[in-house]
Formats: structure tokens, sequence, C-alpha cells
């Protein structure tokens, strides 16, 4: 039997926003909740009523889209919370509760309060939403058993899914999967599971799958990895990552994952990294003439699946101190330049030299600039 689809929950619009500095227009937020829809995400946590009138407004707003995906607002674990959330045109809620001491003491309260709180949160959450989740607030710094209550005591309320979160990313992939393990035994088969992940120690996409093949059946994410400190589990790596390293699907369209991260990008002003996995400007180059050679027989030779796979044009090869002569003969051709081959030593010798002079890559002008003075310069054979 194919393993079930990971259901992903996208909360750009909401974790993603608590990214020091980052604001989205109402403008921006229903072009990413459009992009997010068109790629196939399934819920989208767009929002947290409490904040003001303003936000309530893009959540209807959002909502009026009639996208076909879930929109979920965020609560906390008050009255008041749930009452503005249902002024707002959503059927699903997620209302997070502390679950470690830290966060008691830091909220003010007391173990107690959680276990009678719940049951009466969720209960006043399922009268007016039809889909209901709980949180457990940093639950990587929480007791076993504490949290092994809150998942049957959550369950037992009514709740449709339990989402276990990494607060401040300092679970590894070991911990993240025996966690997931046993609440999955102690959950059964009937409540759904869901990892959320920051970025702390750079380890949310691979406790994210680490989840997933603990039990995990969902996963809370945002495009670029978007979110307060070192951010959340991205998106995009998650997506493709399920697919190429467990086999898992996600029902996304990879093809359009370019197009929404540089979108997010731009609204939130946080520009890609060129190393970033999977959308980077550099995530499917290359330079290295060992790598160049190989790529021009076989593109899978140093790449772990086409860039089309994830919505990018093929790269062209970077001309360096590294480049071999596969490489810089196949970017002259599609210039239309043919070179004979005892020309190559001579380029790439002055190829190097300008890029160690520079520290730096050489163009492509550059290159079939050097490659023109040098057949000017040469003698009828």
């Amino acid at each position: 039997m194919p393993a079930a689809r990971v259901h992903l929950i996208d909360s750009t619009l909401r974790d993603g926003e608590q990214a020091p500095g980052v604001v989205f227009s109402r403008a921006g937020k229903l072009e990413i909740a459009r992009l997010l829809a068109a790629a196939g995400v399934p819920e989208l946590e767009a929002g947290t009523p409490a904040i003001d009138e303003e936000e309530r407004a893009d959540l209807n707003a959002i909502a009026a889209l009639g996208l076909g995906c879930r929109i979920t607002a965020w609560c906390r674990a008050t009255p008041q919370d749930l009452q503005l959330a249902g002024s707002c045109a959503v059927d699903s809620v997620h209302i997070s509760f502390p679950v470690s001491l830290i966060l008691f003491g830091a909220f003010g309260k007391e173990e107690r309060w959680l276990w009678k709180i719940l049951p009466d949160i969720v209960g006043r959450a399922r009268a007016r939403f039809g889909q209901v989740s709980v949180g457990a607030q940093d639950a990587s710094r929480a007791d076993a058993a504490l949290l092994d209550r809150f998942v049957l005591a959550a369950r037992d309320a009514g709740a449709g899914r339990v989402r276990i979160a990494d607060t401040v990313g300092i679970w590894n992939p070991h911990q993240v999967w025996r966690c997931f393990s046993r609440l999955r035994a102690v959950a059964g088969s009937n409540l759904s599971l869901e990892f959320h992940g920051h970025n702390d120690l750079g380890m949310a996409t691979a406790n994210t799958l680490s989840a997933i093949e603990g039990g995990a059946d969902a996963a809370s994410v945002t495009v670029n990895g978007l979110g307060e400190r070192a951010g959340n589990a991205p998106l995009e790596e998650v997506a493709m990552a399920l697919r190429h390293t467990m086999g898992r699907d996600s029902g996304l369209d990879t093809s359009r994952l370019s197009a929404l991260c540089k979108l997010v990008a731009k609204r939130s002003r946080r520009p890609i990294h060129r190393a970033k996995p999977i959308t980077g400007a550099d995530a499917f180059r290359h330079e290295s003439g060992i790598h160049t050679a190989a790529l021009l027989k076989n593109p899978a030779a140093y790449q772990p699946f086409p860039s089309e796979e994830a919505g990018r044009t093929p790269e062209p090869f970077a001309i360096g101190k590294h480049s071999g002569s596969a490489g810089v003969r196949s970017l002259l051709a599609a210039r239309g330049i043919s070179v004979p081959d005892r020309f190559y030593p001579q380029i790439l010798s002055a190829v190097r030299r300008r890029a160690r002079a520079r520290q730096g890559a050489v163009k492509p002008q550059e290159l079939a600039d050097i490659a023109g003075r040098l057949l000017d310069q040469a003698e009828p054979v």
C-alpha cells in the first residue's frame, strides 16, 4: 500500500510574518495565498485574529478568495481569542497551549491550569468551528509524560489534530523520531499528529522528515523558511525532501515552487541566499571542470533532480578558476563560437588569471572576448 499523503500546513502568513521587520500588505497576503493554493498547499495558517481589526480583515479577505484550501486562524488558549476568530470567515482554528515548565513560568501558569482549560477551550472551539487543532508549544522542552497526557486529553476533548512544536529548535532528528514514535502509539490511528519545527540549529527540515518517519502525518512549514529567529522548516525543502528521500507525496505542484519563493522573498524583503537549497541562484549551478564534463554527458551526474522539477530553468555553467575545457567549449558553442582544441589551454589560463585577479567569476561575454582575441592573433594553420 502506498504511504498516505503528508498534509502540509503553510504558516508563511502567520509564523512567517513574525520574522523581525516583516509585514505583509493585504495585497501581498492575497498574492501569496493565491500562489500557495495554486501550488496545491491544502491548508494556510493565515493569521492571528487577536492582533487587531486589520488582521481580522486580512483573514476575511483571504477567506473570500475561495481558494479551495483550508484557511486556519491561530489562537491562544483563551475564550476571547476564539471569539475574535469566530468573527472571521474561517472554519478552522489552531489553539496553542504552553506545555513546558519554562513557558508555564513565563506565562504565569501552572500545569493544573492546562488540564482545566484544555477541554473547556477545545469544547468551545468545536461548537464554532469545523476543524480544531491544538498545539503543544515548547514540546521539545516538556516532560514526556506530560506530553503523552496532553495528546490524550486533546484527543478526548475532540481535537482533530495535535501540533508538537520544537519552538526553540533544539531537537535533533533522533529525538524527534523517538517522540513521534511514542506519541503515535499513545494516540492511536484516529488522531492526526503534526510537527512544527524551528531552525535555530539548522535541523528544521531534517527534523520534519524524522517526525513523518516516526508517525506524524502533518507538518507545519513556511515558504523560504521565513519565521522568527532562524526561521521554520521551509516548504520547498520539505516537499522535495519528502519526495526524493522518502518517496512521500505532499500533493504539491513543485514546478510552482520557484515562483512562490521569489514572491515571498520580494514581499518580505528577505532575499534568497545564493546557496539556499532548491531555490538559491547557485543550487543548480556548476563551475568545476570535473562536474561540468560529467553533466554534459548526464545531467543527473551531479544533481539530485532536474531543476525544472522545482520550477527552475537550467542554469548555464559558471566560468572561473575551476572551469575545464568541456564546460568552456559548451558555453562558447552556445554563443555560436567554434574554437579549435589547441586554443583551450590558453583560454583556460586566461580565464584563471582573470578569476584570480577578480576573486570571482568571469562573465560569459568576457569569455567570448578572450576566445575572440586568441583567434584573431592566431596564425593560419
